[in-house]
């Protein structure tokens, strides 16, 4: 599934359109990969780390799609 998607879905961001600027913003982490395009790959057991609007560090390990 696509990052931009899952993190949509998952309701991280209220827009896809919000997702997809985050992760294009290099700010997101997978299994500590930095990771720059929203078109990148989630799957089950990845982890994925990233700074809030608050500066707090969010880790989501992916248990399901």
């Amino acid at each position: 599934m696509r990052l931009d998607r899952f993190l949509w879905f998952v309701r991280v961001t209220k827009k896809r359109e919000w997702a997809q600027a985050m992760a294009e913003a290099g700010t997101l982490r997978i299994d500590g990969r930095r990771i720059e395009r929203a078109a990148a790959s989630v799957r089950v057991g990845d982890t994925l780390t990233f700074a809030d609007h608050g500066g707090r560090v969010r880790v989501i390990r992916v248990l399901a799609l």
